[in-house]
């Protein structure tokens, strides 16, 4: 019985030492095909990768797409379409008449959206004052409206809808309407949170007699005009909003000189002042000069201001940083001026001159004074030419842009930057006669990292005579905006890092579910 027992046990031991090593071989040979096979072979082909991302990355992810790839991600699957609406907090809409019957259930579907736009063209109905009223029932979260070509709107419309959106908006940009100053007067009274105000053609304040619009709450920060017939009927809202930190004022009728004396005298702490195709003088100008805290000023085709009217500049807004001037070639600022501006103005980074008469006297001052200069443009001056180019590039040590257009600069002068301005990354060039594709190619072969745009058709020839073999780096002139395409591009590499931290979270999400 001894022996019997013990060989059925030693048997059976064997047996399970076999089965031990067929399971083992097996799961060996498991592993192997796991490894070798595609993720397609491993995983279910109809797999939703996307169910192991969280509800905020999603919205994070689609709100740096443009609106055709928000519209056709929200039609993928039901959680999309939940989640792209919850995260959506800009909308465009056509606001025609018919879009009234529709308003209740856009707002009900995205009802966190902050910027809305509604835009009309000449041909069509555009939405009225009970669609306006809709509007600012429903979207309780609305922060910036804009509105455009909506000629149905009146007054009382408007004035409804400041009431109700009285507690959220911040912002209003109106343009091409029909209503006049009792509806923006409405907005400044009612929305105590309003900061920002544009408007742009507004028919109705040429109509019936004028009526002063006035401070409200005086909560206004920037003002913009542009191209309306009674803008001087917006003085009372300049003069008494204390926070006013921007104005811009574009193609608008009047006599500024006196308007700009009283706000001036109201108002201290204004920063940014942009005035372009005004009736303007040195006498506005030297309104202009009280506000000691300008740091921007624009003064663009304003015929009537001369050297005399900078110098004042010069001496009361000496924090300038910015600094836009477009003389028109009236031949009335020149050297004075600026070199009144560059003797006491010492902080300013990007000066545009454009139709100014600059010479090395004044270029040189300013580059000596302006320690920071970093963007430096001069535009249809006849009297920049290579001794001007020679003073900003033996001075402006702090120059990473430059641009020079309609200049009497030649391909001398262009040698300079390959020794000047240390820490120059571009340099545009534009109906600049003197110059050709020779001392571009010159400078890349002793400059390799300056990037060179040259409007000009360049040579057929891949090298000139006497110039080393070389790859030069050389760009047409860059549009001035990117397109819708681009900003998402660039948008979604800004944001890489925080979009790969969040796809990391997968796997260890997968495996704790």
């Amino acid at each position: 019985m001894g022996q019997g027992a013990s060989s059925v046990s030693c048997a059976s031991a064997r047996d399970l030492d076999m089965e031990e090593k067929e399971e083992d071989a097996a799961f060996e040979e498991d592993m192997i095909q796991t490894q070798t096979q595609s993720p397609t072979h491993r995983h279910n082909k109809d797999e939703d990768f996307t169910a192991w991302l969280p509800d905020e990355c999603l919205a994070c992810v689609f709100q740096k797409m443009g609106t055709m790839d928000h519209n056709q991600c929200s039609l993928v699957c039901k959680r999309w379409y939940h989640v792209e609406a919850h995260c959506r907090q800009r909308l465009s809409l056509y606001a025609r008449a018919e879009i009234i019957s529709f308003l209740p259930s856009i707002f009900m579907r995205f009802d966190r959206i902050t910027k809305l736009a509604l835009r009309c063209d000449r041909k069509t109905t555009s939405m009225d004052d009970k669609a306006l009223f809709l509007v600012g029932r429903h979207c309780s979260t609305l922060r910036k409206l804009k509105i455009k070509g909506c000629r149905q709107l009146t007054d009382e419309g408007i004035e409804l809808f400041a009431r109700v959106a009285s507690s959220t908006l911040c912002k209003l940009s109106c343009g091409a309407c029909s209503f006049g100053a009792r509806g923006i007067n409405a907005v400044v009274n009612y929305c105590t949170l309003l900061e920002d105000l544009t408007v742009k053609r507004l028919k109705g304040l040429e109509e019936g007699p004028p009526e002063f619009i006035g401070p409200g709450c005086g909560t206004i920060r920037r003002l913009c005009l542009k191209e309306l017939y009674n803008a001087q009927l917006f003085g009372p809202l300049m003069a008494g909003s204390k926070n006013l930190h921007t104005i811009i004022i574009y193609r608008s009728s009047g006599n500024w000189d006196s308007l700009l004396t009283i706000v001036s005298e109201q108002i201290s702490n204004l920063v940014e002042l942009h005035m372009e195709m005004l009736h303007l003088s040195d006498r506005g100008l030297q309104a202009v000069s009280r506000w000691t805290k300008l740091e921007v000023l624009y003064v663009v085709k304003t015929t009537e201001c001369s050297d005399f009217g900078l110098s004042a500049i010069a001496e009361g807004c000496r924090r300038l940083k910015k600094l836009h001037i477009n003389g028109l070639k009236s031949n009335r600022i020149g050297d004075d001026g600026i070199t009144a501006l560059a003797s006491k103005c010492r902080d300013l980074q990007e000066v545009i001159l454009i139709g100014v008469n600059a010479t090395a006297a004044s270029l040189g001052l300013m580059a000596s004074n302006c320690s920071g200069l970093e963007r430096l443009a001069l535009c249809n001056s006849a009297t920049v030419g290579d001794t001007e180019l020679s003073c900003i590039t033996s001075k402006c040590n702090s120059l990473k842009r430059l641009c020079l257009k309609g200049c009497s600069i030649s391909d001398e002068g262009m040698r300079g930057l390959a020794t000047g301005c240390p820490r120059l990354i571009k340099v545009k060039i534009k109906k600049c006669k003197g110059v050709t594709w020779e001392s571009v190619y010159w400078l890349q072969v002793h400059r390799p990292g300056l990037v060179v745009s040259l409007d000009c058709e360049a040579p057929n020839t891949r090298l000139l005579e006497g110039i080393t073999e070389v790859s030069p780096v050389l760009v047409p002139p860059s549009p001035r905006s990117r397109s819708p395409l681009a900003k998402v591009k660039f948008a979604l590499v800004a944001s890489g890092s925080f979009v790969a931290c969040s796809l990391l979270r997968w796997p260890l999400m997968k495996g704790k579910r």
